[in-house]
């Protein structure tokens, strides 16, 4: 409240008032006493020199009180020596002398004398004016007349107290036109500040109703103005802001901004996708702080140094890699003196992953062909060059022909179905499909194949296994590739367990368990892949192509279902295939 423009403004009117009725007093005051003083000089002059004229003084000392009554004033003859002669209001003999008094000395000086002191005689204030008397031979003597202040005193009390009613009515005047003054000239500036106050809070203040045409008018005008701006200016802001936010939060990139340390201010929901665990944690932090890697690091200071935009391929991670398309850059259109970088992240580590596999399966095509194709164009050479002849030797090159043209076969026709699959041009025939009729409708091949390995071949099918919804002739594919692999990799006199789950999770589980080689525990997570094979020369020499286990995988996913492998190396492996069961045939 003490800081208040209106208080200020106010107390300083209300000073300026009281200092200029003080100054006022002091000078009309000084000036009416002057002025008294000088007409009290003016009369006593007159009177002395009346008295003066008189041509004998010791005619006119017997006459001294009457001319004191006649002049006001308190007479005094002198001789030229300052021996009072006579006085009105004392006996001259008991007087000093007085020729050293200040109006005698300028009296015979300058022929006239005036002073103003206390007198002891009338006790308070007096005016003396002494005039020197003179003949042909000089100085002879001196008429002093004297009159009290009291009548000044008087006129200046009667003036003050005139000055100070007068100043009582003019300072409450004073006040109120000060009041309505300050009041006026507050008003619109404290309705400013309440307006920039509601705008400072993000209200919306509408608009300033001061309609005066001074400067205050001409103020809340350009603030008028200079609000719709504002307000245009934060609109486009939120709206260019909103785009922005729209672009980096559907950008497939993500987006790392680096303020003027070279920290990381910002980022965009893609960036957390890509960095996964800790990202929210990397806010303040340098690159090198947030993902330790020298790479990225080098191609900071590269940009640094050169200031123009660097593109690098990083690693993160070590084991679950992920491969990224790094592109540094400046970011324009800052303020003078602040400088920003942008980290564009592209995630190419499916694209790397694709391009390996697609290398993987350009080479595994090729060796697989090439190797039963070479075989064949061998003993084709070697029959040409006389072997044919031979009805012994022709025969069994025949049947090494004829095993190598069924492994060429089978590879095509695996791949085949991988392609039908993988393009969603394999036709399917769904319906409802007891799983334990499939089970039995396969079962007389595996039983031919594990009797000649001595396998013990096992099965344990609940007679109430719900249906499910599918392809017969696919889920008998399904099977028969997974039985298939059991026996081929289990050893001689081995076992073989087939069994069926109606699981509580609404599902079927059919797992199918062997004691074979088994497969190690960093491998698991690879079957499936196409070409992929655990141990490469034995599954070839069983007349493996690679490709089972991902047709299987490709054909579970149709059937909305999934596989999972469990397995100990030297042990054995348990496939677990779980389908969904089909609802409407249990409801019906």
């Amino acid at each position: 409240m003490k800081n208040s423009l209106f208080y200020k403004v106010f107390g300083t009117y209300l000073v300026i008032t009281l200092i200029a009725m003080v100054v006022v007093g002091f000078y009309a005051t000084g000036q009416i006493k002057s002025r008294l003083m000088k007409r009290i000089e003016t009369e006593l002059t007159s009177y002395a020199q009346m008295i003066n004229i008189h041509p004998s003084q010791s005619e006119i000392i017997p006459e001294i009180n009457s001319l004191s009554g006649i002049s006001d004033a308190r007479i005094t003859f002198i001789d030229s020596e300052g021996v009072v002669l006579a006085d009105s209001d004392r006996q001259a003999s008991g007087m000093d002398n007085h020729l050293n008094r200040p109006e005698i000395q300028e009296a015979r000086v300058k022929g006239k004398g005036r002073s103003m002191r206390f007198s002891k005689t009338l006790e308070m204030n007096t005016l003396y004016v002494a005039l020197p008397v003179k003949d042909a031979s000089g100085i002879t003597g001196y008429i002093r007349l004297a009159r009290p202040l009291a009548e000044v005193r008087h006129y200046v009390r009667e003036i003050n107290v005139l000055i100070l009613q007068s100043f009582l009515i003019v300072g409450i005047l004073s006040f109120l036109i000060a009041f309505v003054f300050t009041s006026r000239l507050t008003s619109p500036i404290h309705e400013m500040e309440q307006f920039t106050e509601r705008l400072r809070e993000g209200e919306d203040p509408g608009n300033l109703m001061i309609s005066s045409s001074d400067e205050t008018g001409r103020l809340a005008r350009n603030i008028n103005y200079m609000v719709m701006e504002l307000k245009e200016r934060i609109r486009s802001a939120n709206e260019e802001k909103g785009k922005l936010e729209s672009v980096f939060a559907s950008m497939e990139d993500g987006i790392l901004v680096l303020d003027n340390d070279g920290r990381i201010e910002a980022t965009n929901d893609t960036s957390g996708k890509i960095f996964k665990t800790g990202f929210r944690d990397i806010a303040g932090r340098t690159p090198l702080e947030a993902f330790r890697n020298i790479k990225l690091q080098k191609a900071l200071d590269r940009f640094k140094e050169t200031g123009a935009p660097v593109s690098r391929e990083i690693v993160l991670g070590e084991e679950d890699h992920t491969v990224l398309d790094v592109t540094i850059s400046p970011v324009h259109g800052l303020p003078e003196n602040e400088e920003k970088t942008t980290i564009v992240l592209h995630d190419v580590t499916r694209l790397k992953r694709l391009e390996e596999a697609r290398t993987d399966f350009v080479a595994n095509v090729t060796h697989e062909i090439k190797t039963p194709l070479t075989a064949i164009l061998g003993f084709i050479e070697t029959l040409e060059e006389g072997a044919i002849d031979e009805k012994e030797t022709a025969k069994k090159f025949l049947q090494i022909i004829h095993k190598h043209a069924g492994r060429l076969n089978r590879l095509v026709d695996d791949l085949f179905v991988i392609s039908d699959a993988e393009l969603g041009e394999m036709n399917f025939s769904f319906e409802s499909v007891y799983l334990d009729g499939v089970i039995e409708s396969i079962l007389p091949v595996i039983e031919t194949r594990a009797s000649e390995k001595g396998l013990d071949l096992e099965k344990e099918i609940p007679d109430n296994l719900p249906p499910i919804w599918g392809d017969r002739d696919r889920l008998h594919q399904i099977l028969l590739n997974v039985l298939d692999n059991a026996v081929k990799f289990t050893p001689d006199a081995g076992k073989i367990l087939i069994e069926a789950i109606d699981g509580k999770d609404s599902n079927i589980h059919i797992k199918i368990s062997d004691t074979g080689i088994g497969i190690p525990k960093g491998e698991i997570s690879r079957l499936g892949e196409r070409f992929y094979r655990v141990d490469k020369t034995r599954s070839r020499e069983l007349g493996g192509t690679g490709l089972g286990l991902s047709i299987v995988k490709h054909l579970m996913a149709v059937h909305n279902g999934r596989i999972e492998i469990e397995s100990q190396l030297g042990k054995g492996t348990t496939v677990s295939l779980i389908f969904p069961a089909f609802q409407e045939n249990l409801t019906a």
